[in-house]
């Protein structure tokens, strides 16, 4: 018998999203008060949602349930776009920084999508 299951650490967008969340908090952390108030907040509620809407969705037993939670997964990650940008302006960190947020999240959408279309393979209903 195969005992081979999907686990969520298998989703390579997970996985993508889970470290960028954890290596914003790790600068947003350090800021002043109200940087870390007004933009950090919600920078970090932002792209925490990436992952956090891919762990539901992948909770979810119907296959309509499991894409709801990707597609929302995807306003949270243009939100994250948003907030990366407005710490780049308002100089809230590092050239290196807003770089490599940046890369990551631009990994996401077509990671997304695939486990869009693999969920709509995979899945009868």
């Amino acid at each position: 018998m195969d005992n081979k299951f999907l686990k969520l650490n298998d989703i390579k967008a997970y996985k993508i999203a889970f470290n960028l969340s954890n290596y914003v908090w790790k600068i947003v952390i350090h800021w002043k008060y109200f940087e870390r108030d007004t933009v950090g907040k919600q920078f970090v509620k932002a792209v925490d949602s990436i992952s956090a809407n891919l762990a539901e969705g992948f909770g979810r037993f119907s296959k309509k349930d499991k894409i709801r939670f990707c597609r929302m997964s995807f306003g949270s990650l243009k939100e994250s776009f948003d907030w990366n940008e407005k710490s780049k302006v308002r100089k809230l960190f590092s050239e290196q920084d807003y770089d490599y947020i940046f890369q990551e999240l631009n990994k996401l959408p077509l990671e997304i999508n695939s486990l869009i279309k693999y969920t709509n393979l995979k899945l009868k209903e």
